[in-house]
């Protein structure tokens, strides 16, 4: 199975990297505003946006995305 995850950017990199390097990057209001999901708008952290983001399939594609765009080119 090695040489799988060969063409995938993401690889190693975690969610909490992820979701953290975009906070700094951005703040939460932009965030929210790139990416309109509650768990940016209300009472935000990091810690529950992983909670929400970990079984919610579709938001957490558009974070990668987001992350993609943003610091790898």
């Amino acid at each position: 199975m090695s040489g799988t995850q060969v063409n995938n950017p993401l690889h190693g990199i975690k969610l909490e990297k992820i979701v953290t390097d975009l906070v700094e990057h951005y703040g939460w209001e932009e965030l929210s505003i790139r990416i309109n999901i509650n768990c940016f708008k209300s009472d935000p952290s990091v810690k529950s946006s992983l909670k929400f983001l970990r079984k919610t399939p579709w938001a957490r594609d558009k974070v990668e995305a987001l992350f993609l765009d943003t610091f790898v080119h």
